[in-house]
């Protein structure tokens, strides 16, 4: 019975689950104020891939720093030299850096990435010269789905070209040829006029603006508009705004040239 009362009241018996415990208590504390500082985060949680993507990856460096040091206190405790463990894991991590220094320049390029905010899930982007929407956005590698489908995948540490289309509304320029008998006044007059049932299209974020007379050419005097729109919607607002000034230089006599040509018959 004392034998059994020595054992269970000595250091090495008691103290492990000491560290445990208090290991686990650490790792609470760290997980509830990272919770805290993200609290309003988790009603978007799932829409914004790099805020997951950064609190996960705080939650598990902390986890396993706690690990790690717990184990190192154990070893301690039972006189093993944790010193030169240390040493040897530091030697251990350089010769797998060496042989997985491709897969470990991904996921630091991977975290820059993510960090810095370059571009998310969603986003419209040009990188290394292929533009499409991110469909993935992983440690390792991003993935770019293009217009027509393809799919573009390309480790984190190749990319060393990036324009992000998405951080800011796309200008989309309109030409409006026009015949050069037309009134200039009456037609920025007709265009003004469409200006909140062109503001109301879906994807267009205001900013139209009349620009002016833009250039002359061989049959037609060339006006031009510009809106602000969502990135990659441009093309099906374009679409629209064209129909809407048809529609109104129609209404108003107003001639659109087109090339004619004449045959003569000999």
């Amino acid at each position: 019975m004392e034998g059994f009362i020595k054992v269970i009241t000595s250091e090495k018996f008691y103290l492990p689950f000491v560290y445990v415990i208090v290991g686990l208590f650490l790792y609470l504390v760290v997980n509830s104020v990272i919770n805290k500082l993200t609290a309003k985060h988790k009603s978007t949680r799932g829409r914004d891939k790099r805020k997951d993507t950064i609190i996960d990856l705080s939650k598990n460096i902390f986890k396993y720093i706690i690990v790690i040091l717990i184990i190192l206190q154990i070893l301690k405790l039972y006189g093993v030299d944790t010193t030169s463990i240390i040493a040897s894991i530091g030697v251990f991590a350089a010769v797998i850096g060496l042989a997985f220094q491709d897969i470990l320049k991904d996921l630091l390029a991977g975290i820059s990435i993510i960090f810095d905010n370059h571009y998310m899930v969603g986003d419209v982007v040009e990188i290394n010269g292929f533009k499409g929407e991110v469909i993935s956005l992983g440690l390792q590698s991003t993935k770019i789905k293009s217009y027509t489908g393809e799919v573009f995948i390309i480790g984190n540490s190749l990319i060393t070209s990036i324009i992000n289309y998405s951080q800011n509304d796309s200008k989309l320029l309109v030409d409006i040829p026009v015949s050069y008998n037309t009134n200039i006044n009456k037609l920025e007059k007709i265009l003004d006029n469409l200006r909140d049932r062109i503001e109301n299209i879906p994807s267009v974020r205001g900013g139209y603006e009349l620009l002016g007379v833009d250039s002359f050419s061989s049959s037609a005097v060339i006006y031009k508009i510009v809106v602000d729109c969502i990135c990659n919607e441009q093309f099906g607002v374009k679409r629209k705004i064209l129909k809407l000034i048809k529609e109104e230089l129609d209404k108003n006599k107003i001639e659109i040239p087109y090339n004619k040509l004449d045959v003569y018959i000999k």
